[in-house]
């Protein structure tokens, strides 16, 4: 019966609202001019009299009928009753004040002027707050009683939720479920720390309590599940509310942090907890208005394009509006994926995807002359610490000379912005990666000296959910039952989500300077062991950890600023600026390249030790 009698309303939505706002707008002046003349004794009158005393039940009707029509006009003219806004929403009851204010004043400025008054001159003015009422409430009613109504979920399989946190994230996801035809999820109650919303009810779901007693809020709506619906917190704040959750035996699920919900909050968002919740969320100011000055309306190239970095470096700066975006890769299955992310099919076609190696340099001084880019990424590298370590010739191939391919492209172009993707373990090296991106930092410092546009570098540490991760390691050995291998129980890192450091990549970018390496801050660092042991715990299977020791190359505890580097941030409060010396191309020119693995490491090494001499 209620669902035939909503489709019925519906239906005829126009109609009905003109109706109900016409007869509010007669039985407000009736009853104002009753409760102004202070008498219900109707006469037939049209004006009233000086003595007062008897409402002129013609001249009320009157007025009555002039002001609907009035705000029928005006109703059509904002299109009031066309659904221009939801029904009893805020939006609908400014429009409906708005409008009922001009009537109101129109009536009473016209009964003011008439030669005899039709009613009270004040009587108009009193109308006009009954009308709203009277036509405002029914709109209430029917938001309270059909639209936030919890949806019947008789007969149908689904998951009972509480809600952790009651802002703006939380309601949407609320709104969101209910909207569901599949009634996936139920929300049944909100848990919030802001002692102002204990009251606070939406769309039937209510605050229940505090974070605090979480375990006791889901233990009175006999629900095992909680959504942490708090887009902006931070790492802290998730460890803190999952582990009250996991001591409560509850599943925890997650809405993405806002820098995720790029198409707003929607239930199918929300997805399992996972270590980089609890790790990496850190909260990050941007100046939207710097990074747009660098790259809207600018050519735009990066190397590695198809890799972890590379590939949402790309996705971020595709949101600035650069005028030409070249993503260059030698893995043609990486480019292949990144364009199906970027525009949902694998155009390979187009010229934004560049197959190229940066070791081949012809190559590379052919797409940079063509392409004559404004601003450059370069973040193709070879990355594994424990590979390189025994083919050192191969990191100095890609990492140093091909970086100089690179830089010696975007020279001869005279590109504005050159932004070289560097690593914490280019910091006091002590393994082959590290020792070739300290070089690469000098190189990079050495060519802009000579260039018209600002060279630099930016260092990070562990970037979570990159391929080849510790993350996704132990997320592997989980699944096939275990070991997790740890190296050291002691053993810590860096870590930041790869949304996150690119963010900060691109913003730091913006305020480098000429030999600067900027350091990204990424919070305290984090014992391995104990993101092994989150992991198993969530996984709720008995794993093992197996120590294995520390390999050749891997340092106990990374450091993000080398011997005399100095933590100063002028600029971004989550940006360090260091100073790099330069390294000349004659002097990375006598590196080996191939033979003796030990000779090439040495021959590295000393040339960090020389960097860090000067």
């Amino acid at each position: 019966m209620r669902g035939w009698f909503v489709r019925q309303l519906r239906t005829h939505r126009v109609t009905e609202l003109i109706v109900l706002d016409s007869f509010a707008w007669i039985g407000a002046f009736v009853a104002a001019s009753g409760v102004r003349l202070e008498t219900w004794t109707i006469s037939d009158a049209v004006h009233v009299s000086q003595s007062g005393g008897h409402i002129p039940l013609r001249g009320v009707l009157l007025l009555g009928i002039a002001a609907a029509v009035l705000h029928c006009l005006l109703a059509w003219l904002v299109r009031l009753h066309q659904g221009r806004s939801g029904l009893g929403s805020f939006e609908e009851m400014f429009l409906l004040a708005s409008v009922m204010v001009v009537v109101g004043v129109a009536i009473a400025f016209f009964n003011a002027m008439a030669p005899s008054a039709y009613t009270a001159r004040t009587t108009p003015i009193i109308a006009m707050c009954f009308a709203l009422i009277a036509a405002a409430w029914p709109r209430a009613l029917w938001r309270f009683m059909v639209r936030d109504a919890k949806p019947n979920t008789f007969g149908i399989v689904t998951t009972d939720v509480l809600i952790i946190g009651a802002g703006d994230g939380a309601r949407q996801l609320i709104e969101s479920m209910q909207r569901d035809h599949k009634h996936t999820w139920n929300p049944v109650g909100m848990v919030d720390d802001d002692k102002r919303k204990r009251h606070f009810r939406f769309r039937g779901v209510p605050v229940v309590g505090t974070i605090d007693k979480l375990a006791d809020a889901a233990n009175r709506l006999t629900t095992n599940t909680i959504v942490i619906a708090i887009p902006s917190a931070n790492s802290e704040a998730m460890g803190r509310i999952n582990t009250l959750a996991r001591s409560a035996g509850l599943d925890v699920k997650v809405l993405p942090s806002v820098d995720e919900l790029m198409g707003g909050v929607e239930y199918a968002a929300v997805r399992d907890i996972a270590p980089e919740d609890l790790l990496g969320r850190h909260q990050i100011d941007t100046d939207i208005r710097s990074i747009a000055g660098y790259l809207n309306g600018k050519r735009v190239l990066v190397t590695g394009a198809g890799g972890s970095i590379g590939s949402e470096l790309c996705r971020q700066i595709s949101s600035f509006g650069p005028a030409e975006l070249m993503m260059l890769d030698r893995d043609e299955s990486a480019l292949h994926a990144l364009m199906l992310t970027l525009s949902g099919r694998a155009d390979l076609e187009s010229p934004n995807a560049i197959l190229a190696n940066i070791r081949d340099a012809k190559r590379l001084q052919e797409v940079f002359e063509n392409r004559r880019p404004e601003v450059v990424f370069h973040a193709a590298a070879l990355k594994h610490v424990n590979m390189l370590e025994g083919q050192a010739a191969e990191a100095v191939k890609t990492n140093v000379l091909g970086t100089l391919n690179v830089l010696k492209a975007a020279r001869s172009v005279g590109v504005e912005r050159f932004v070289n993707i560097s690593t914490d373990k280019a910091a006091d090296p002590e393994n082959v990666l590290g020792y070739s991106k300290r070089i690469a930092e000098g190189l990079t410092t050495a060519v802009g000296s000579t260039s018209t546009g600002t060279y630099l570098s930016v260092r990070f540490g562990n970037v979570l959910g990159t391929r080849g991760s510790v993350l996704k390691t132990f997320a592997s050995q989980i699944k096939s039952g275990g070991p997790v291998t740890v190296t050291d129980p002691e053993v810590t890192r860096f870590f930041m989500t790869i949304h996150e450091s690119v963010q900060l990549v691109i913003q730091a970018a913006a305020i480098g300077r000429d030999g600067e390496a900027l350091v990204l801050d990424m919070g305290d660092p984090v014992k391995i062991i104990d993101v092994a042991r989150q992991m198993i715990d969530q996984s709720r299977r008995p794993i093992n950890i197996v120590h294995t020791g520390l390999k050749r190359g891997e340092k106990l505890h990374e450091v993000l600023f080398g011997t005399g580097e100095v933590d100063d941030r002028p600029i971004h409060p989550l940006v360090s600026h260091v100073s790099v010396p330069p390294i000349t191309q004659d002097d990375v020119m006598s590196l080996h390249t191939g033979g003796d693995n030990h000779k090439v490491v040495l021959g590295m090494r000393e040339m960090s030790e020389r960097m860090r001499a000067r």
